[in-house]
């Protein structure tokens, strides 16, 4: 428990160096012609990301991924093209790594196109790459709260491996541990891959979470106290019970408080 404290602690001390979530950045954006190489991608949403964004989907660069703790990030982009560029531009859900540097993002086509005024898709496709402004924003899901799915590969009692859906916010879950419901017998578990967990510690019964949630400089235990039943099923989504909105605190200047 110890060391669990103390690398939770270390976690916050990184985020803060690093922390400048809502602010604006300047880069560049490509796209994917399939949304499906992007639900498909390193988070491990699979066609469940579809649900995640209406096919708004991003890979994003190491910087953004975080190792998988930036699975579920959303962001505001909009390309840098007045005469055929939205405003406000369009909100992506990144559900994949983009591991070339030559851009920041890369979009599934429907994203891309959600960028250009209304009659203009085909010409912000044509361009293929555009220069972007983009800054994260929070993760709205109003009539959702944060889910567990148990992921085919599980095997009671042995192994258990989930995903987290529906996470709110502009968080980062960077630390998992599970309990039998009424147990103070927590054991932690691992990121397999972007947004799946895992352990081979798997307790009896049905089973609690708790989670640390960070945002920018703040980071915090968040408890679901009931969520996997006795007789949980591969493949099945629970609802955690629990819904995460938290804002990231911002460590630079000037921020970007307002909306485009």
């Amino acid at each position: 428990m110890a060391f669990f404290l103390c690398f939770f602690f270390f976690l916050l001390a990184s985020s803060s160096a690093s922390a400048c979530d809502r602010c604006s950045h300047q880069s560049k954006a490509a796209y994917f012609s399939k949304a499906s190489a992007l639900s498909s991608g390193a988070c491990g949403y699979d066609s469940l990301a579809l649900g995640l964004s209406g096919g708004h989907l991003a890979a994003g660069v190491p910087s953004l991924f975080k190792s998988g703790a930036g699975c579920g990030a959303c962001y505001q982009l909009r390309c840098k093209n007045p005469t055929l560029c939205k405003k406000e531009g369009a909100r992506v859900v990144l559900t994949d790594l983009n591991p070339n540097n030559q851009t920041e993002f890369v979009l599934s086509s429907r994203a891309f196109v959600a960028m250009a005024q209304d009659g203009k898709g085909q010409q912000i496709l044509k361009l293929g790459i555009v220069d972007i402004e983009y800054k994260r924003v929070a993760c709205e899901f109003k009539n959702q709260n944060l889910a567990v799915r148990v992921e085919e590969s599980s095997k009671k009692p042995d192994y258990l491996a989930i995903k987290f859906l529906y996470q709110g916010g502009q968080t980062e879950i960077v630390g998992v541990d599970v309990a039998q419901v009424g147990s103070s017998n927590w054991r932690f578990m691992s990121r397999n891959h972007g947004a799946v967990w895992d352990t081979s510690r798997v307790p009896q019964g049905p089973l609690q979470f708790r989670l640390v949630v960070t945002a920018g400089y703040d980071g915090k235990w968040v408890w679901a106290q009931k969520v996997l039943p006795l007789d949980w099923k591969n493949g099945v989504i629970y609802d955690s019970g629990v819904k995460i909105t938290e804002i990231a605190q911002e460590g630079c200047f000037p921020c970007d408080d307002g909306t485009w």
